[in-house]
């Protein structure tokens, strides 16, 4: 595996192995970080997994730029497709349309699809967690379905609920908590995905499966939602 490494300030490596969104570089960048975390290379405190990159924070009393790098392209050197296949599968369940995801029509116009299709697509294959950002907890998630591209909001939305579950563009995502947005909401989780005296159930380069569930299972479980997790 190829990697391009560059400084990041004076305590950080940035390991960048492409230059675009794609599910093939986003499993490189999960492998080289699998690789990173299990090595327990002395110095480093922290990794940051992003689309196309992988940022290595040091403790440059332990260790320093170019040993970290060297170690680096050791690790990356030893990585092939099946290291990059790694991670876990993390089952969220969905509640689709109505007053839970008030764009699946939309979705389905633009697409061309009944909504049942719309929901059955959407379900239907897990989704590479390429990275976490924009709020805590928040994945933006790879391997949306071509058929349901769909653009973003022309206006964004001032509040979209915490556990919406949507598309913008040619990604894939769900909110964790009530932010702005101008993704397109197709259905909500009743599960609270990010809890800051909890550990989140995933992380980068684990795989996210929307499980489709009905609006009774959708409040059963929000009403002991302090107890639900994936």
């Amino acid at each position: 595996m190829h990697i391009d490494l560059h400084p990041a300030g004076t305590a950080a490596a940035l390991a960048v192995l492409g230059t675009e969104i794609s599910e093939t570089i986003g499993a490189r960048v999960s492998a080289l970080n699998h690789a990173v975390c299990a090595a327990h290379l002395v110095g480093v405190i922290e990794t940051v997994p992003a689309f196309a990159s992988l940022l290595v924070r040091y403790d440059p009393l332990l260790t320093d730029y170019d040993a970290l790098c060297a170690q680096l392209r050791r690790l990356a050197s030893g990585l092939n497709d099946e290291a990059a296949a790694q991670g876990r599968t993390v089952e969220i369940p969905v509640c689709y349309g109505g007053p839970y995801g008030e764009d699946l029509p939309f979705v389905a116009s633009h697409a061309g699809l009944s909504e049942e299709e719309v929901i059955r697509l959407h379900s239907e294959r897990p989704y590479r967690i390429y990275m976490l950002g924009f709020l805590p907890g928040f994945p933006y998630l790879g391997g949306l379905n071509e058929r349901l591209f769909t653009p973003r909001l022309q206006a964004p939305r001032t509040r979209s609920p915490g556990g919406a579950v949507g598309s913008g563009g040619q990604q894939a995502g769900s909110c964790p908590r009530e932010s702005p947005g101008g993704w397109q909401l197709i259905g909500r989780t009743p599960l609270r995905l990010f809890d800051p005296d909890r550990p989140l159930p995933y992380a980068a380069g684990d795989f996210i499966r929307f499980v489709p569930i009905s609006e009774r299972e959708f409040c059963a479980l929000e009403a002991k939602k302090e107890g639900a997790r994936p």
